[in-house]
This record gives structure tokens, sequence and C-alpha cells, in this order.
């Protein structure tokens, strides 16, 4: 071998260089890459699904037109309205036997209600007697309701009559020992204008001349309740009937769900509970303010319902639901928020947003100028759900409901 081919033989390989990620490099990249993967898969998929049903939402039609509504924030439950479970001492009476005694009256020991099948009864000696009823059959469904009539607030008058709004048909008189009734206010007749479609409560002065009444919608009935609640309409009345000259006159307008109504022990004033506002209004109806107007009590902790004396000379008010603080409260949640009720309203039905609302039972007792003197509670309606009325008789607690299976009494020395 020469020389120039030794040379060639021990001419240095070009040095080549290898790489070569490590084990857990390459894991690393294969975990951003399906990582990535996943990211897109998942845009793609919430994007596939939210598109169309914007699309559907936007296209839907939403059965309520909602307004905002100004809310203050919830007086907390404390002092006198501290929670309690006093509530759930009372009894339940006549279980199964009845359907959503709305509202309680008295003669006597005779205790008289109307119920969600139209009818008008009396409980005499713990025995239940049809009395009237003012609509007919079939009852038992939504559909129902209009032709069915719904008794709701029930009075007795000097003669003891009973006095009745009935929220599809209107005032009547009923005589509790014939069954007679007698058309008083027709909601087919228009008032200033404006039809009843939803008579709700009625307050009569000692002499029984002037029968006072609330009118919780013109546009929405009872058995819509919850769409005039979120929609937040201001079409509800105060109205005032006259016995003997049988005119119907219109003493307050703009109210949000008014519902029950109570005269001062004086009858000088008309208490009205606005629903939505969780407030009571006070109207004047003698003396030198007749004709005005102004609150009595505002941003109460639970939206009121009906509203009757107590025998220490103030007022009981019944809520079936109310506005924790401190807690979640939905209405006041959504109270400046139209656009999330239109979504709610535009995929749920009402019978499905109510079951979102905690039952929560709450009656109060106010004194003669407004303020709370003690509460009683059952959180969660574990023995009275859904209250809707506190009548006081021979002491004792009649608490009605607009839709459980029966009464119940509650012992006010026991609390």
């Amino acid at each position: 071998m020469n020389e120039a081919e030794g040379l060639r033989q021990r001419r240095p390989l070009r040095p080549q260089v290898i790489t070569e990620d490590s084990p857990a490099q390459q894991d690393k990249e294969g975990s951003a890459y399906s990582s990535k993967v996943f990211r897109v898969t998942f845009l793609t998929l919430a994007a596939s699904l939210t598109v169309p049903l914007l699309g559907v939402t936007v296209l839907l039609d939403c059965p309520i037109d909602p307004q905002p509504i100004s809310l203050k924030e919830p007086p907390l439950l404390t002092g006198v309205l501290e929670p309690n479970v006093k509530l759930r001492k009372a009894e339940r009476l006549w279980e199964n036997q009845l359907l959503g005694p709305e509202s309680i009256a008295n003669i006597g020991d005779v205790l008289f209600t109307g119920t969600a099948d139209g009818k008008i009864i009396k409980i005499e000696d713990g025995e239940i007697q049809t009395v009237a009823r003012i609509g007919h059959g079939p009852c038992g469904t939504r559909d129902d309701e209009p032709t069915c009539g719904r008794p709701l607030g029930i009075r007795v008058g000097p003669n003891n009559t009973l006095f009745v709004a009935d929220a599809y048909y209107g005032l009547y008189e009923v005589n509790p020992g014939t069954g007679e009734t007698k058309m008083l206010v027709s909601t087919k007749i228009l008032i200033e204008g404006q039809k009843l479609s939803f008579v709700n409560d009625l307050t009569v002065t000692r002499d029984g001349r002037k029968i006072f009444f609330t009118d919780s919608s013109s546009k929405w009935q009872r058995r819509d309740y919850l769409y005039l609640i979120m929609e937040g309409s201001d079409d509800g009345r105060l109205l005032e009937y006259d016995t003997v000259t049988k005119e119907v006159k219109v003493l307050m307008v703009g109210l949000r769900f008014p519902n029950g109504v109570q005269l001062s022990p004086a009858e000088d004033f008309v208490l009205v509970q606005e629903t939505t506002m969780a407030r009571i209004r006070r109207y004047y109806v003698s003396g030198l303010m007749k004709g005005g107007a102004d609150m009595f009590v505002e941003n109460m902790p639970g939206l009121p319902d009906n509203i009757r004396l107590s025998s220490s000379g103030g007022y009981w008010v019944a809520m079936a639901a109310v506005r924790p603080n401190p807690g979640f409260s939905l209405l006041d949640f959504l109270s400046e928020k139209p656009w999330i009720k239109r979504m709610i309203f535009k995929l749920l039905s009402q019978e499905t947003v109510s079951k979102f609302v905690p039952k929560y039972s709450l009656v109060v007792e106010l004194s003669e100028t407004g303020a709370y003197k003690r509460s009683f509670h059952d959180p969660s309606g574990v023995t009275v759900p859904y209250v809707s009325e506190a009548h006081e008789h021979n002491g004792y607690l009649y608490l009605g409901s607009f839709r459980s299976p029966f009464i119940c009494r509650l012992n006010l020395q026991h609390v």
C-alpha cells in the first residue's frame, strides 16, 4: 500500500450529529398535541350545540314581556325575623279531604273556605260539606280553571252571609245556609275600560256597605300567576264596590300583583299586599287623608300573599316564598335581568320553573304601625308548605294554602 492510499484510508470521518429526543420529551409533546386536539374538539362540539340552541331561543316565542324591577337588598333575617321552625308545631287537619284552601273565614266555630275544585265549603264539627260552587265542571286541570272557577278571598258579612272573590267569575255573595249565590261584580264587565282577569282578595266594612277588592292583573289569569310575577306587570288595581249603589270605583292603579287586602280596625285605610314588589301599600278611605296613598311596609323578607287582622290590633301576613338574606334570592337575582327571564320561559314551562323556587313558609305578625312583632317559619315547607293566609280564631292560627290538601292549625300558646 503506497503512502497516498494510506492517507486516504486514515482520513478522519466527518462527525455525524444524531439528535434523538428523550422519552419524557416525546411524552410531553404527545400530551400537548392531545390537549390541543381535545380543546379543538370540545370547542367545535360546544359551538355546534350552542349556535343552534341560541338560534332556536331567538326564534322561539316568549310568553312574557319582562320588565326590569328595582328591589332593595332583602332585610337581614335577624332579630324577630330570625329563622325558626315554629310553624312545624302546627297540626294538619282534614288531610286529603280538600285541596287548596286559599282563604279561611269563620262564623262561630264553623269554618269556611274555597278550594281548587271550585267549591265553597264549610267545616262543622269536623265534617266537610259543600255550600255552593260558582263555576261548573270539569275541574282538576289548568285548562279547567276558568270554567271550574277558583274561589280565593272569603269574608263574612254583617248578616252572616259570605262574600267571595272568585278569580275567574268575580265578586259573589253566598248564603251559607241555603247555598244561594248572588253575583255582585262580574268579570265580563269592563271596569273603566279594563277587564278583570284575576280577582283575588276582598275586605268588607263592618256595615257591609263597601267591599274593597283586588284585581291582580288585566292580562294574566290566576293559573298564570308565575308569569305575572316574572313579567313584573303593573296592571293590577284596587277597587271598591258599593253594595247599595252597585257602583264600582277604581282606587289604585299601576300595582304589580296586588294580592291580599285588609281594612284597618278603624276602617280608615286599606292595606294592599303588592306581591311582586315584596311590600304593602296603604290607601286611605276616610278622614283627612282620604284618597291618598303611601307605603305601609316595604322591602319585606318574602312575597306577601294574604293579610288578616290579629287579635293584638296588628296584622298577620303569610308568605310562601322568601328572600333569604344571607342567602340567594332567585327573585332578586332575576329582577333586573329581563333577558334571562326571556331565555328561561322560552325553554321551560311555569310548572318546571316553579320547582326551582324553594319551599319556605313564613308568617309574620305586624304591629298597627307595620313593625315586625314576631315570625313563624317552616324552612323547606316540611309541615306547612305553600302557605297563603293566617286566619286567627280562638287562640289558633288557621293556615290556608293555595295548593296543599289540608288546613294547618297552630296553637299560639305553644309558640
